[in-house]
Protein backbone atom coordinates (compact mmCIF):
# COMPACT_ATOMS: atom_id res chain seq x y z
CA UNK A 1 0.00 0.00 0.00
CA UNK A 2 0.95 3.01 -0.81
CA UNK A 3 1.24 5.86 2.64
CA UNK A 4 -0.20 9.24 1.95
CA UNK A 5 -1.10 12.24 4.39
CA UNK A 6 -4.68 14.49 2.97
CA UNK A 7 -3.92 18.04 1.77
CA UNK A 8 -6.40 18.62 4.28
CA UNK A 9 -4.19 17.88 7.17
CA UNK A 10 -1.80 20.53 6.42
CA UNK A 11 -1.93 23.83 8.40
CA UNK A 12 -3.84 25.67 6.09
CA UNK A 13 -5.56 22.84 4.07
CA UNK A 14 -8.78 22.83 5.24
CA UNK A 15 -9.28 26.72 3.83
CA UNK A 16 -7.81 25.54 0.93
CA UNK A 17 -5.13 27.95 0.69
CA UNK A 18 -1.69 26.21 1.59
CA UNK A 19 0.62 26.32 -1.61
CA UNK A 20 0.34 22.95 -3.07
CA UNK A 21 4.04 22.90 -3.38
CA UNK A 22 4.78 23.33 0.34
CA UNK A 23 2.11 20.47 1.40
CA UNK A 24 4.25 18.13 -1.26
CA UNK A 25 7.21 18.73 0.86
CA UNK A 26 6.02 18.70 4.37
CA UNK A 27 4.54 15.47 3.04
CA UNK A 28 7.53 13.89 2.11
CA UNK A 29 9.66 15.17 4.68
CA UNK A 30 7.60 13.83 7.49
CA UNK A 31 7.73 10.29 5.90
CA UNK A 32 5.02 10.27 3.44
CA UNK A 33 4.83 8.22 0.00
CA UNK A 34 2.32 10.32 -1.30
CA UNK A 35 -0.53 13.59 -1.00
CA UNK A 36 -4.21 13.76 -1.45
CA UNK A 37 -5.47 17.00 -3.56
CA UNK A 38 -8.00 17.99 -2.25
CA UNK A 39 -11.20 20.89 -4.69
CA UNK A 40 -13.02 23.61 -3.40
CA UNK A 41 -14.97 25.84 -5.44
CA UNK A 42 -12.59 28.47 -4.33
CA UNK A 43 -8.63 28.48 -3.25
CA UNK A 44 -5.09 27.26 -4.67
CA UNK A 45 -7.27 24.08 -6.16
CA UNK A 46 -10.62 24.76 -7.51
CA UNK A 47 -13.46 24.24 -9.66
CA UNK A 48 -12.25 27.19 -11.77
CA UNK A 49 -8.23 25.82 -12.09
CA UNK A 50 -7.35 26.23 -15.50
CA UNK A 51 -6.14 23.22 -17.62
CA UNK A 52 -2.58 25.10 -17.39
CA UNK A 53 -2.70 25.17 -14.08
CA UNK A 54 -3.16 21.69 -13.15
CA UNK A 55 -0.68 20.98 -15.19
CA UNK A 56 1.34 22.93 -13.39
CA UNK A 57 0.85 21.39 -10.62
CA UNK A 58 1.06 17.74 -11.98
CA UNK A 59 4.78 18.56 -13.00
CA UNK A 60 5.38 19.70 -10.14
CA UNK A 61 4.59 16.59 -8.57
CA UNK A 62 6.38 14.58 -11.23
CA UNK A 63 9.35 16.95 -9.71
CA UNK A 64 9.41 16.13 -6.55
CA UNK A 65 9.09 12.62 -7.21
CA UNK A 66 5.88 11.98 -5.12
CA UNK A 67 2.36 9.90 -5.60
CA UNK A 68 -0.32 12.37 -6.02
CA UNK A 69 -3.24 9.61 -7.54
CA UNK A 70 -6.53 10.98 -5.96
CA UNK A 71 -8.74 13.96 -5.22
CA UNK A 72 -11.16 14.34 -2.79
CA UNK A 73 -13.89 17.00 -2.58
CA UNK A 74 -15.83 18.04 0.13
CA UNK A 75 -17.92 20.06 -1.86
CA UNK A 76 -21.47 18.38 -0.51
CA UNK A 77 -21.66 19.50 2.75
CA UNK A 78 -22.37 23.39 0.93
CA UNK A 79 -24.42 22.10 -1.87
CA UNK A 80 -26.05 18.73 -1.08
CA UNK A 81 -27.07 16.13 -4.51
CA UNK A 82 -29.98 14.71 -2.09
CA UNK A 83 -31.01 18.62 -1.45
CA UNK A 84 -34.84 19.05 -1.57
CA UNK A 85 -33.63 22.35 -3.44
CA UNK A 86 -33.72 21.29 -6.99
CA UNK A 87 -31.28 23.94 -8.03
CA UNK A 88 -28.50 22.63 -5.12
CA UNK A 89 -28.79 19.57 -6.42
CA UNK A 90 -27.75 20.44 -9.93
CA UNK A 91 -24.99 23.08 -8.31
CA UNK A 92 -23.47 19.81 -6.75
CA UNK A 93 -23.57 17.83 -10.07
CA UNK A 94 -21.91 20.65 -11.65
CA UNK A 95 -19.60 21.05 -9.31
CA UNK A 96 -18.29 17.67 -9.17
CA UNK A 97 -18.32 17.20 -13.20
CA UNK A 98 -15.86 20.24 -12.43
CA UNK A 99 -14.06 18.56 -10.52
CA UNK A 100 -13.84 15.28 -12.57
CA UNK A 101 -12.34 17.31 -15.61
CA UNK A 102 -9.86 18.82 -13.18
CA UNK A 103 -9.12 15.58 -11.92
CA UNK A 104 -7.99 14.51 -15.33
CA UNK A 105 -5.97 17.62 -16.21
CA UNK A 106 -3.96 16.75 -12.58
CA UNK A 107 -3.25 13.47 -13.53
CA UNK A 108 -5.39 11.88 -11.10
CA UNK A 109 -6.81 7.98 -11.04
CA UNK A 110 -9.72 8.57 -8.40
CA UNK A 111 -12.09 11.26 -7.06
CA UNK A 112 -13.84 10.93 -3.92
CA UNK A 113 -17.83 11.81 -3.92
CA UNK A 114 -20.29 12.17 -0.76
CA UNK A 115 -23.24 10.94 -2.60
CA UNK A 116 -25.87 13.18 -0.77
CA UNK A 117 -26.63 14.27 2.79
CA UNK A 118 -29.74 11.97 4.22
CA UNK A 119 -29.08 13.72 8.12
CA UNK A 120 -25.65 14.41 9.65
CA UNK A 121 -24.26 16.56 12.68
CA UNK A 122 -22.15 18.37 10.21
CA UNK A 123 -25.65 19.69 8.14
CA UNK A 124 -28.56 20.50 9.02
CA UNK A 125 -31.03 19.57 6.05
CA UNK A 126 -33.27 15.97 6.84
CA UNK A 127 -34.42 14.67 3.74
CA UNK A 128 -36.44 11.71 3.16
CA UNK A 129 -34.16 8.83 2.79
CA UNK A 130 -36.13 6.92 -0.14
CA UNK A 131 -35.87 10.28 -2.16
CA UNK A 132 -32.00 10.58 -1.24
CA UNK A 133 -30.87 7.59 -2.65
CA UNK A 134 -32.96 8.51 -5.88
CA UNK A 135 -31.28 11.37 -5.97
CA UNK A 136 -28.13 10.19 -5.25
CA UNK A 137 -28.57 7.19 -7.92
CA UNK A 138 -29.67 10.77 -10.54
CA UNK A 139 -26.45 12.49 -9.72
CA UNK A 140 -23.83 9.21 -9.63
CA UNK A 141 -25.52 8.68 -12.93
CA UNK A 142 -24.56 12.16 -14.34
CA UNK A 143 -21.34 12.02 -13.13
CA UNK A 144 -19.78 8.63 -14.28
CA UNK A 145 -20.79 10.32 -18.17
CA UNK A 146 -17.98 12.78 -17.14
CA UNK A 147 -15.96 10.08 -15.32
CA UNK A 148 -15.91 7.38 -18.26
CA UNK A 149 -15.58 10.34 -20.34
CA UNK A 150 -12.36 11.78 -18.48
CA UNK A 151 -11.09 8.40 -17.36
CA UNK A 152 -11.06 9.02 -13.31
CA UNK A 153 -12.69 6.44 -11.48
CA UNK A 154 -15.60 7.83 -9.30
CA UNK A 155 -15.60 6.66 -5.48
CA UNK A 156 -18.41 6.91 -3.33
CA UNK A 157 -17.75 7.65 0.01
CA UNK A 158 -19.64 7.43 3.70
CA UNK A 159 -19.11 10.23 6.15
CA UNK A 160 -21.83 10.52 8.83
CA UNK A 161 -24.25 11.48 5.57
CA UNK A 162 -26.65 8.97 6.87
CA UNK A 163 -26.53 7.28 3.69
CA UNK A 164 -26.10 3.72 2.67
CA UNK A 165 -26.05 1.89 6.41
CA UNK A 166 -25.31 -1.51 5.43
CA UNK A 167 -22.93 -2.87 3.18
CA UNK A 168 -25.02 -4.92 1.44
CA UNK A 169 -27.01 -1.76 0.24
CA UNK A 170 -24.16 -0.44 -0.89
CA UNK A 171 -23.30 -3.19 -3.07
CA UNK A 172 -26.32 -3.03 -4.65
CA UNK A 173 -26.10 0.31 -5.70
CA UNK A 174 -22.78 0.19 -6.86
CA UNK A 175 -23.87 -3.06 -9.06
CA UNK A 176 -26.69 -1.44 -10.29
CA UNK A 177 -24.47 0.89 -12.45
CA UNK A 178 -22.29 -1.65 -14.21
CA UNK A 179 -19.96 0.40 -14.72
CA UNK A 180 -16.39 -0.22 -13.63
CA UNK A 181 -15.50 3.35 -13.64
CA UNK A 182 -17.81 3.39 -9.95
CA UNK A 183 -16.34 2.29 -6.80
CA UNK A 184 -16.39 2.57 -3.16
CA UNK A 185 -13.75 5.28 -1.03
CA UNK A 186 -13.21 3.20 2.02
CA UNK A 187 -12.69 5.20 4.90
CA UNK A 188 -11.97 3.00 8.15
CA UNK A 189 -12.50 5.73 11.00
CA UNK A 190 -15.96 6.79 9.22
CA UNK A 191 -17.90 3.84 9.92
CA UNK A 192 -17.27 4.02 13.44
CA UNK A 193 -20.16 5.59 15.01
CA UNK A 194 -22.38 5.27 12.91
CA UNK A 195 -22.06 1.47 10.93
CA UNK A 196 -20.69 -1.87 12.02
CA UNK A 197 -17.47 -4.11 12.59
CA UNK A 198 -15.03 -2.48 9.53
CA UNK A 199 -13.10 -5.44 8.67
CA UNK A 200 -16.86 -7.01 7.82
CA UNK A 201 -17.23 -4.01 5.22
CA UNK A 202 -14.32 -4.83 3.57
CA UNK A 203 -14.82 -8.38 3.16
CA UNK A 204 -18.52 -7.55 1.85
CA UNK A 205 -17.40 -4.62 -0.08
CA UNK A 206 -14.65 -6.35 -1.82
CA UNK A 207 -12.93 -5.21 -5.18
CA UNK A 208 -15.42 -2.34 -5.29
CA UNK A 209 -13.52 -0.61 -2.96
CA UNK A 210 -11.12 1.32 -5.31
CA UNK A 211 -9.66 3.82 -2.88
CA UNK A 212 -8.50 4.08 0.92
CA UNK A 213 -9.17 6.36 3.79
CA UNK A 214 -7.76 6.03 7.59
CA UNK A 215 -8.80 7.81 10.61
CA UNK A 216 -9.40 7.01 14.61
CA UNK A 217 -12.72 7.15 16.64
CA UNK A 218 -13.15 7.03 20.22
CA UNK A 219 -16.77 5.31 20.64
CA UNK A 220 -17.30 6.35 24.36
CA UNK A 221 -17.26 10.20 23.23
CA UNK A 222 -19.53 9.11 20.14
CA UNK A 223 -19.89 12.60 18.47
CA UNK A 224 -17.23 14.46 15.83
CA UNK A 225 -15.09 15.20 18.85
CA UNK A 226 -14.21 11.52 18.94
CA UNK A 227 -12.06 11.71 15.86
CA UNK A 228 -8.18 11.22 17.51
CA UNK A 229 -4.93 10.61 16.48
CA UNK A 230 -4.51 7.01 15.09
CA UNK A 231 -4.02 3.86 17.55
CA UNK A 232 -5.81 6.19 19.99
CA UNK A 233 -9.21 5.31 19.15
CA UNK A 234 -11.36 1.77 18.62
CA UNK A 235 -10.97 1.03 15.13
CA UNK A 236 -9.59 -2.43 14.61
CA UNK A 237 -6.39 -1.74 12.81
CA UNK A 238 -4.86 -5.35 12.80
CA UNK A 239 -8.02 -7.37 11.37
CA UNK A 240 -9.10 -4.66 9.10
CA UNK A 241 -5.01 -4.85 7.59
CA UNK A 242 -6.14 -8.17 7.43
CA UNK A 243 -9.15 -8.36 5.71
CA UNK A 244 -7.50 -5.59 2.68
CA UNK A 245 -4.35 -7.68 2.65
CA UNK A 246 -6.55 -10.62 1.91
CA UNK A 247 -8.81 -8.72 -0.51
CA UNK A 248 -5.24 -7.62 -2.22
CA UNK A 249 -5.65 -3.92 -1.57
CA UNK A 250 -1.99 -2.71 -2.99
CA UNK A 251 -2.60 1.33 -4.04
CA UNK A 252 -2.96 4.30 -1.82
CA UNK A 253 -3.79 4.54 2.11
CA UNK A 254 -4.80 8.17 2.94
CA UNK A 255 -4.70 9.34 6.53
CA UNK A 256 -7.17 12.56 6.54
CA UNK A 257 -6.50 14.03 10.15
CA UNK A 258 -7.75 17.13 11.10
CA UNK A 259 -7.78 20.01 12.17
CA UNK A 260 -3.77 20.73 11.75
CA UNK A 261 -2.13 20.08 14.76
CA UNK A 262 1.94 20.85 15.03
CA UNK A 263 2.82 17.50 15.74
CA UNK A 264 -0.18 15.71 13.39
CA UNK A 265 2.31 14.95 10.15
CA UNK A 266 4.73 12.90 12.67
CA UNK A 267 2.39 11.69 14.79
CA UNK A 268 0.59 10.01 11.98
CA UNK A 269 3.43 9.27 10.15
CA UNK A 270 4.83 6.55 12.53
CA UNK A 271 1.62 5.65 13.40
CA UNK A 272 0.75 4.69 9.77
CA UNK A 273 4.23 2.96 9.74
CA UNK A 274 2.93 1.06 12.60
CA UNK A 275 -0.39 0.59 10.88
CA UNK A 276 1.23 -1.07 7.55
CA UNK A 277 3.43 -3.05 9.89
CA UNK A 278 0.37 -5.34 10.73
CA UNK A 279 0.38 -8.70 9.36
Amino acid sequence: MIKCISYWSMQHGLANTHPIGAALDEAQAAGFEGLELCIAPEGVLSTNSSQGDCEGIRRLIDEKQIVAETLASGMNWGANPTSNDAKVRQQAIQLHADALQRAAWLGCEAMLFVPGVVKSPISPELICYDLAVERAREAVKQLLDVAEKVGVDLCIENVWNGLFYSPLELCDFIDSFGSERLGVYFDVGNLLGYHQHPPQWVEILGKRIRRLHIKDFKESVGSLDGFCYLLEGDVPFEPTMLALRNLGYDKTIVAEMMPWREDLLGKTSRAMDEILAMP
